[in-house]
């Protein structure tokens, strides 16, 4: 499958979903749980959708997650900053924003990275070190 229409087919069912979800929540009078669940859906949608540049080869890491970072900037922390989730009244409540969405992004990344150059090799490889090719069942 081509990359956009992965992304676009990755970001687009959740944020239906949950945008549906949130348009009920605000037509039944809950404001603050449609708006929250609006946030929801554009951040899961955005990560989800975004996720695929990291399956363009021809781009270095660096490439890949400046891309990401970027794209993220332009969704997650607007989405942050509407959710309601933090008290907005003063600067401090926007550096507690921005500190959040920096600090998870960069917590999840390190993860992540751990998690596919680290460990998930490892699980590939058999007791004589070599990489095994997966084998499709019969």
């Amino acid at each position: 499958m081509r990359l956009p229409v992965k992304a676009t087919l990755l970001a687009g069912i959740p944020l239906v979903v949950m945008s549906a979800i949130g348009v009920v929540l605000l037509a039944q009078g809950k404001t603050d749980d449609g708006r929250a669940t609006l946030a929801v859906g554009v951040i899961v949608a955005a990560t989800a959708g975004a996720s695929v540049v990291y399956q363009v080869e021809r781009w270095s890491l660096r490439t890949q997650t400046a891309v990401h970072f970027a794209i993220m900037l332009v969704t997650v922390l607007p989405a942050l900053v509407l959710s309601g989730w933090f008290p907005l009244d003063t600067a401090w409540g926007y550096l507690a924003v921005v500190a959040t969405f920096l600090a998870t992004g960069v917590v999840l990344w390190i993860v992540f990275y751990v998690i596919f150059t680290k460990l998930v090799p490892k699980a590939g490889r058999g007791t004589d070190g070599v990489i095994e090719a997966p084998t499709r069942p019969r």
